[in-house]
This record gives structure tokens, sequence and C-alpha cells, in this order.
């Protein structure tokens, strides 16, 4: 039983990671041998990094402007994710008002209507705001669509905090922004960091609302770019696969700075609101 499992899991693993090191495979094979299919590379090459790395072909000419594009906006995604869960999750678990408990149960409401549904109304606002080819109209769209599953972790951890931290906090005094800022947040960091890490990778890797809300090349972020290579017939695919592996290395960079937290504060709200 367990050479089978084992079997199992090497087979998983090797389909999980293929793509992955063929995707590399490509970015360090020469134009010449492109269409020439095998494991390994018989003449590899940097050319495909250098070229990218110094702009040096149309398809990669504004490569760091669309890579800074694609980071600023997940990142003030992230920032803005984090702030809405943190404040939102407070509210709703360590406040008492009125609904509370109908306003907790429609934050995963809103993923009954598909992002895509809601691309041309959310465009429509957009222009009637006069935001149409800005940053910021993708990173509300992110964080639209982001936060009600952020907003559900961090309260269901929440409400597994004592609430003795309140009563404590009032007997000396705090407020309730005092009791937010000095007692609440210092305990949220592991999954606020958690849900922030899901944030930057959800805006990192989006694609539709990227393509609806931003134009021209200078403005839109990388993964638009990166679809630009499939509008010709003879597509460098080597250099987009250089531009790929570049461009996966962020998140996973990400990834393993926060590691230890992702498992631990993503699941955190289910264990504790089971």
């Amino acid at each position: 039983m367990k050479t089978f499992i084992s079997v199992v899991a090497v087979v998983i693993l090797v389909w999980t990671f293929f793509p992955v090191y063929y995707m590399v495979l490509l970015s360090f094979t020469p134009t010449n041998d492109l269409f020439q299919p095998g494991l390994y590379v018989e003449h590899p090459t940097l050319r495909n990094y250098v070229y990218t790395m110094g702009q040096d072909n149309p398809f990669v000419r504004y490569f760091w402007t669309q890579l800074g594009t694609s980071l600023i906006v997940s990142v003030w995604t992230m920032v803005g994710v984090g702030a809405v869960a943190a404040l939102g999750s407070f509210a709703m678990a360590r406040m008492k008002f009125r609904f509370r408990g109908y306003v907790s149960g429609m934050t995963l409401f809103t993923y009954v209507i598909p992002s895509s549904f809601l691309a041309i109304p959310f465009f429509k606002m957009m222009g009637d705001y006069d935001l149409i080819d800005t940053k910021l109209a993708l990173v509300l769209a992110m964080i639209t669509f982001a936060s009600p599953y952020a907003l559900w972790v961090l309260s269901d951890y929440a409400r597994s905090l004592p609430p003795e931290i309140e009563e404590a906090g009032a007997l000396d005094g705090a407020g309730t922004l005092q009791t937010f800022f000095h007692l609440y947040l210092p305990l949220i960091v592991p999954p606020l960091i958690a849900i922030g890490t899901y944030a930057f990778l959800y805006a990192w890797n989006e694609y539709l609302y990227a393509l609806l809300l931003l134009t021209g090349e200078r403005n839109i972020p990388l993964p638009v770019a990166m679809s630009n290579f499939l509008t010709t017939d003879n597509a460098p695919w080597n250099l987009l696969m250089a531009v790929s592996t570049v461009y996966s290395i962020p998140p996973v960079v990400l990834y393993y700075c926060f590691k230890r937290y992702l498992v631990s504060g993503l699941v955190s709200g289910a264990v504790s609101g089971s």
C-alpha cells in the first residue's frame, strides 16, 4: 500500500511540476531548436533573458515598466484588502450592531455572481468616475473581488479571540480605535499576512480586468503584455517563456518569505468557526 501511495505521489508531483520545468527549458532554448522538442536543451542560451532584461526586442521593449505596473497594483491591492479585512473583521466579530449576522453571512454571497459577469458594469462605473486607463481602477477592482474571502477568513479568526481583550481595554480606558490598534491588530498579524499574500497573488495573476481597464503598452501589466506575444503567426515562444519565468519569481519569493503563515492563516478561520 505504501508503495502504491508513493508511486501515485510521484506521478502527481511530475504532472504538477513538468509544465514549470518545460517553461524554464524553453526559456533556455535557441530559436533554431525551438521546434525540436526534448527533455533537455543541447545548446542552452541566455539570450532570451538578455533580451528580456535589456528590453532588446519589440515584444519586451516595456518589460520593466509593465513589471512595475504589476507590482504597484499587487502591492496596493495587498494593502487595501488587508485594511478592509482588518477593519471589517473587527466590526463584524468584536462589535455589536444591528443586522451583524446578516452582514457577516453576505460576505461570501458576493461570489455567487462570477467576476466576469460584472466586468461591463464595473467598466461603466469606472468610466463614470473617469478612472479608465488608471492603475487605481484596477486596484479597486482587485480589492472588490478579493476582500470578501479575506473578510470571511479574518472574521472567523477574530471570533475565536477571547472577549476579555475588549473588557481589559475598557477597564484601562481604551476606546474603540485604541482597542483596534493596540489590542486587536497585533493578535491578527499571522492571518493578516496570509490574507495579504493571497491578495497580492490574486492581483498579480489578474488578466481580465487588467485587459479591460488598462490600455497602451506602457500602461498594461505583464500578464496582458504576454498575451500580445500570441498575436503574431510566428510567436517567439522561447522569449515568452523567459518573460514568464522572470514573472514567476516574485510570487515564489513571497511564498517562501511567508509560507509559515499561509496554511495556518488561511485555514484558521475555518478551524475556529467549525
